[in-house]
């Protein structure tokens, strides 16, 4: 289905630019109101509720009010959270009953990105049906409901302690984290003052950093997106493990005493390893980066595996069409259906940290049995509507680089669901040779643009 506004993670782009401009985010407020007010069917004199929760980034001020503004106009009411992680978003949305969740966000991306997600009733992202529908009243003009039928706006005060509680509650009741130092890396997001709590009220000794945000410093060389600046705060504070986050906290890359940094991949095979153990673990679903080594591994394991589109809201539908309850990216989304209904980075990092305790393993140990094929990733700048598919240079590229690596490797080239990028990976047992051939086709692609 082709979308003009939503990509795979919501609507999104950079402040002032089209469609992240005052007036855009009103009319998709306007449109999502009306959408809901058209399927829900409440009690008379009942208007439908959705909870927004924003990230640290400046322009969320900005974006909020526009919002609450075309969801009050279209009769629906706001519940407004402020700076909170997107999975927090999800879990409010479910437990105080509403109808929808919107995050003001653009998770990873530099603070002057911004964009527009939402989460159902179930805490789950909307289906491609429904952004369809939005999208398709966003080309209607805009209107207004009524006074008396108008949404209204308060405050919930106390979200970020519901949240934390949540947190805590996915965290085994027999252990705690008394004796473990962690650094944590909050990426100046969401995060910052939730996840300190979550972590130190089970007993860590913490080290924090990027828990200072001023709006303009979110992911800032800093979060899961940087993890070196992780991986230095490690082995200078000598902590036994690290934890990072992204901006809004629905992404985790951890690090152990080692410096060793271990990706999303890594993470979900130490959680699988664990619930195998303890029979508890149906299959696993991983997307097309996932590394083949891991795929190998879940085998080993004698797990059934499955790969979906890359985008965590693909790995959702396919867990749910399989009945699988773990699965995620190699970026370090990683979704755990039996503790949340969406990807959830402080959540993981306690399954991840549960797991390590009840094995009494280290993330080195756990993973030992984890051997990646090496996997080069190179980002291409595309302009505005080049059709790469049909070019046949970067075609001829591709198919002599699949050629080299015959069996023992694979090609993968993909359009970023949230910058204009194309994402050219690279897979196989030998090294160098995927280092070659990665670069030369994303030359290809360069030359094609010209």
């Amino acid at each position: 289905m082709g979308r003009k506004y939503f990509g795979t993670d919501g609507v999104r782009g950079c402040v002032g630019e089209a469609p992240i401009t005052p007036e855009f985010v009103m009319r998709l407020g306007y449109a999502a109101g009306v959408s809901l007010v058209a399927r829900e069917h409440l009690p008379a004199g009942e208007r439908p509720a959705i909870l927004i929760g924003k990230d640290t980034r400046v322009s969320g001020y900005m974006l909020e009010a526009a919002l609450e503004a075309g969801f009050a106009a279209a009769g629906v009411d706001v519940m407004l959270a402020g700076p909170i992680p997107t999975p927090a978003v999800a879990y409010l949305t479910r437990a105080l009953r509403l109808q929808a969740g919107v995050v003001i966000s653009a998770s990873h991306n530099p603070f002057y990105d911004n964009g527009i997600k939402f989460f159902s009733a179930g805490g789950t992202k909307l289906p491609d049906a429904m952004e369809a529908e939005i999208e398709a009243r966003l080309d209607e003009p805009m209107g207004c409901v009524d006074s008396a039928r108008l949404g209204r706006a308060r405050r919930i005060n106390d979200a970020a302690g519901r949240y934390i509680e949540f947190c805590k509650s996915t965290f085994p009741n027999e252990l705690d984290l008394r004796g473990m130092r962690i650094a944590l890396d909050c990426a100046h997001g969401a995060a910052y003052n939730i996840a300190p709590s979550v972590f130190h009220e089970l007993g860590a000794e913490l080290v924090t950093v990027g828990v200072e945000p001023n709006g303009l410093n979110i992911n800032d060389e800093v979060g899961a997106t940087r993890p070196e600046f992780l991986r230095q705060t490690v082995l200078a504070n000598g902590a036994d493990i690290g934890i990072a986050l992204d901006g809004d906290a629905d992404r985790l890359i951890m690090v152990d005493r080692h410096g060793e940094i271990y990706d999303g991949d890594k993470l979900i095979y130490v959680i699988a390893a664990a619930r195998k153990a303890q029979g508890r673990l149906e299959g696993v679903v991983g997307t097309l980066m996932s590394n083949l080594g891991f795929e190998h591994a879940i085998g080993r394991l004698d797990v059934p595996f499955a790969r979906a589109k890359v985008g965590d809201r693909y790995v959702l539908e396919l867990l749910h069409e399989k009945g699988w309850k773990l699965g995620g990216e190699n970026s370090g989304h990683i979704i755990c259906l039996d503790c949340h209904s969406t990807g959830d980075s402080i959540v993981s990092a306690l399954q991840v940290l549960a797991a390590l305790k009840q094995r009494g393993q280290t993330l080195a140990e756990a993973c030992a049995d984890l051997v990646f094929y090496p996997q080069r990733l190179i980002n291409v700048r595309l302009p505005v509507g080049f059709d790469w598919r049909a070019d046949q240079g970067i075609a001829a590229a591709q198919a002599d680089a699949e050629r080299a690596l015959g069996d023992s490797g694979r090609v993968l080239l993909r359009p970023s669901g949230t910058e204009p990028l194309l994402r050219v990976m690279v897979e196989g047992r030998d090294g160098a040779l995927v280092e070659q051939l990665a670069k030369a086709i994303a030359s290809a692609v360069e030359c094609s643009i010209g």
